[in-house]
């Protein structure tokens, strides 16, 4: 396991700051034990919560043109016949995740192919699961198009807690099922806008891992 270099400038600044608290305790309370082994404990924890959300494990995609792997770790919340209207303007079966803030935040494609439209839309920090909040929150937009005309839909959503969406793809780029494509700082949601006719692979309140769960498969 790795960290993400998302996490790079927060991780030291994190770090000062809580060398700088117990150097602080240490030097104006030094006859009190007990506090500073609080103050480190305290300060440790939080640290460690820090570090662990920006872990990246190691994953292995069985890639398969048939498959559409989740995108993210976390806990599907919405399974559902919907109307897409910013690029396919008609129905699609979207399959949503949400994840915590202690789940891994690295973002997946879920299938191979090549990107053929993306957005970025700046707004609300909504909760993730509110219901406008795939409408109304910063988010992203990317559409790959797989080499058998198929078209796969999946958006970033901010949370209330994510104020910052990353992502490392743009039209026109070829990308691979499994391969990192962005990340989201804290609690987040991804939802993906499958066919009609995909087969759903996973239910409400599955917890699937990022770029090894089959989420839906392709007719």
């Amino acid at each position: 396991m790795t960290l993400h270099r998302e996490g790079k400038s927060l991780l030291i600044s994190s770090l000062l700051i809580v060398l700088v608290i117990n150097g602080l305790v240490a030097y104006f309370f030094p006859e009190n034990a007990y506090l500073r082994e609080a103050i480190v404990v305290i300060t440790s924890l939080f640290y460690l919560i820090i570090l662990q959300f920006f872990r990246v494990p190691a994953r292995h995609t069985e890639i398969n043109p048939k498959h559409i792997i989740a995108p993210a770790d976390g806990k599907v919340v919405v399974i559902e016949e919907v109307e897409e209207p910013e690029y396919f303007k008609g129905k699609r079966k979207q399959v949503s995740i949400f994840m915590s803030p202690l789940n891994v935040h690295v973002n997946f494609n879920p299938i191979s192919g090549i990107v053929t439209y993306f957005k970025y839309h700046p707004g609300k920090y909504l909760v993730a699961w509110h219901p406008k909040s795939s409408t109304e929150n910063e988010r992203t937009t990317c559409v790959v198009k797989h080499e058998n005309g198929t078209e796969i839909l999946f958006r970033q959503i901010a949370g209330a807690l994510a104020k910052r969406i990353c992502w490392y793809v743009k039209e026109g780029d070829a990308v691979t099922q499994g391969q990192e494509f962005g990340f989201i700082k804290f609690g987040s949601r991804i939802d993906i806008y499958l066919p009609l006719d995909a087969e759903i692979c996973v239910n409400i309140g599955d917890k699937p891992v990022g770029s090894e769960t089959v989420i839906a498969k392709l007719r």
